[in-house]
């Protein structure tokens, strides 16, 4: 039996406009359009493939404000088995290293965890930490950016993939750490039994002090970086019109060496 938790997020729709708080300059969740990130789902399918391979269990995890429970109930109505949900007001504006501090909490709270499957990165933060922070603080080996990803037994392999020598193999005896790209799978669409099934499934809320973690150790008065001013990005200005009077080629060239284009 495989004991996997997977990491989710709740994250603002790409498709919404997005913006930072005027206040203290957070990103405004509450001004956009909130789903489960699209890496997570198929981090989640990769959990369900596993599971449906042999026996086992998924747990999904989410750190987020009340309304990340519309993420976690998506999990669970793709057929993951029961969430955890760490939910509080000074978590707000965390930094990674303090999310990842929460994170490796929540999933020490998981009896027998074998396997945590996480996205390589988040759509919102894009810090592509998160994973790497977690394993170190949990003491798991890290096998990470994996395109595919197999459990034999004890064993976790992966086809990690990267920018300049094509795929890298990676293995490790479980308990293990995994962070997934895009192109590990497509993930499943929650059937209608699946998303009247997930509204019985049990999600346990829990506070940074149920974790154990001290509240002076997380929110943005003890990130270690904070954006400090915000404007909105301007519009775009008018081109620059050549007329073409014989020598129109020789104005573009021009105009393109200005600009130091060519």
């Amino acid at each position: 039996m495989t004991n996997i938790v997977v990491l989710v997020k709740q994250v603002p729709d790409t498709y919404s406009e997005r913006k930072l708080s005027e206040s203290d300059h957070t990103l405004d969740r509450e001004s956009a359009d909130a789903v489960l990130d699209e890496i997570n789902e198929r981090a989640v399918e990769e959990a369900l493939k596993i599971k449906e391979a042999g026996e086992g269990e998924v747990t999904v995890l989410a750190v987020g404000p009340s309304r990340a429970t519309d993420a976690i109930r998506k999990a669970l109505s793709m057929g993951a088995d029961k969430a955890i949900h760490v939910s509080d007001d000074a978590l707000h504006g965390s930094d990674l290293l303090a999310t990842a501090k929460v994170i490796a909490a929540a999933v020490r709270k998981v009896e027998g965890v074998d396997l945590v499957i996480a996205g390589n990165e988040a759509s919102d933060g894009r810090g592509g930490a998160v994973p790497a922070i977690v394993a170190e603080l949990l003491g798991l080996p890290q096998l990470t950016h994996a395109r595919e990803l197999t459990v034999d037994g004890t064993t976790v392999k992966v086809k990690r993939e990267t920018a300049d020598e094509g795929l890298t193999h990676l293995e490790a005896s479980l308990p293990a750490l995994v962070s997934v790209t895009e192109k590990i799978n497509e993930p499943r669409y929650p059937s209608f039994k699946g998303i009247m099934a997930a509204k019985k499934k049990p999600v346990e809320t829990l506070s940074v002090a149920d974790l154990g973690v001290d509240a002076g150790e997380v929110g943005l008065g003890n990130a270690w970086s904070s954006v400090v001013e915000a404007s909105p990005k301007p519009p775009r200005t008018a081109g620059q019109r050549v007329e073409d009077e014989g020598d129109g080629g020789t104005k573009v060239a021009e105009y393109l060496v200005g600009q130091k284009l060519i």
